[in-house]
């Protein structure tokens, strides 16, 4: 079989500066807030492009900690693509706000930029950006409407890990980002992790004291805050990790192009790639309008490929209140995409499988 996403391999790779990690976390005593953690934040800040990285328990908290500390609330608009992981929406309706959902763009999977200003009203207070599947948005547009509405910019960088624009990585593009280090990610930890990323020095320290309860000073408490801390573990391996973040997407890159230069299928249309820094293919997402049959052909054939994501969010029981929504570029999406296998330590026999295999599929 060959595996979606082998974790396993991946990791193995770091096995032996893991294992000095853990004992210097041991060593030391000091498991939250720590030297690792600082370390992480320091590199990733200087990898990012920004001023400020603070590390918390996850990237849906990241987005929740960003718009609660630009004080986004009840009656406030966000807009926000409509195809794009339900984390996303849940960050938004987490603080009070509302979510005014955008359609795709067909080509990119990314929020159609020509669709954003109809969708700006008096309560629009930001526009979330989402790098869907590796590949960076359009952001002169946003940048452009942003600074003609006076809105800010969060960018959902979760899947997106080192993708470039105009020569900046994605967390250096707006206001403020947030990330991702689930296991699966191009950056991902042993475990649950995120961070906040930006340059705003009053607004990151507010950050700050949102993930730990709300507080600068133990047991004094400035704000109504989150426990959303990341852990001196994995801040550890993720700084190991980081030194070959760039090489690990430079791989992805080149499956990409394989699978983008071989795949001949009719039934098959595959993704587009704007420019090659702006995408580090977290995903290799293709289409099938018989896209069940093409997953049960290739798990027929050995391979393992995954679903990202069956439900949109305006279509999820959770959000039953948006189900009337008119929004079928998004739908159509949903009901057509396939993830392929794609990771840096897939082999070129691997990857040479899978094209045979989808280039044999006929429906």
């Amino acid at each position: 079989m060959i595996a979606f996403l082998d974790l396993k391999k991946i990791n193995h790779r770091f096995n032996g500066e893991f294992q000095e990690a853990i004992k210097e976390v041991l060593k030391s005593g000091w498991y939250i807030l720590g030297e690792q953690g600082k370390a992480f934040e320091r590199e990733f800040s200087a990898y990012c492009g920004v001023k400020y990285s603070l590390g918390c328990a996850n990237g849906l908290d990241a987005l929740n900690l960003a718009i609660r500390a630009l004080g986004f609330g009840v009656g406030d608009e966000i807009i926000v693509p409509a195809n794009t992981y339900i984390a996303s929406i849940l960050a938004i309706t987490h603080n009070g706000c509302t979510p005014v959902f955008v359609e795709p763009n067909l080509q990119t999977y990314n929020i159609d930029v020509e669709r954003v200003e109809s969708a700006i009203t008096s309560c629009t207070k930001a526009i979330m950006v989402v790098h869907l599947y590796g590949q960076v948005v359009e952001m002169q547009p946003i940048w452009d409407l942003a600074q003609k509405y006076n809105l800010k910019i969060i960018e959902d960088c979760a899947q997106a890990h080192g993708a470039m624009y105009q020569g900046r990585k994605v967390g250096a593009l707006g206001d403020i980002g947030g990330f991702s280090f689930y296991p699966g990610k191009n950056l991902g930890a042993l475990g649950d992790g995120g961070c906040v990323v930006g340059n705003d020095e009053a607004l990151m320290q507010k950050i700050r004291a949102l993930g730990n309860y709300g507080s600068f000073i133990k047991y004094e408490n400035l704000y109504v805050g989150l426990n959303s801390r990341l852990d001196e573990l994995q801040a550890a391996f993720l700084n190991i990790k980081l030194k070959t973040l760039d090489e690990d997407n430079n791989r992805r890159r080149e499956i990409a192009r394989y699978y983008r230069e071989k795949i001949n299928n009719a039934c098959i249309i595959l993704p587009k790639c704007v420019s090659e820094e702006g995408h580090v293919w977290h995903l290799f997402v293709v289409r099938c309008e018989r896209r069940d049959r093409l997953q049960k052909y290739l798990k027929d054939k050995g391979i393992e490929t995954l679903i990202h994501y069956p439900i949109p969010p305006h279509k999820q029981q959770a959000y039953k209140q948006y189900s009337a929504l008119s929004l079928p570029i998004t739908e159509k999406i949903h009901n057509e995409v396939l993830s392929l296998p794609i990771s840096p330590v897939m082999s070129d026999e691997e990857v040479e499988v899978v094209v045979e295999a989808i280039n044999g599929f006929r429906g």
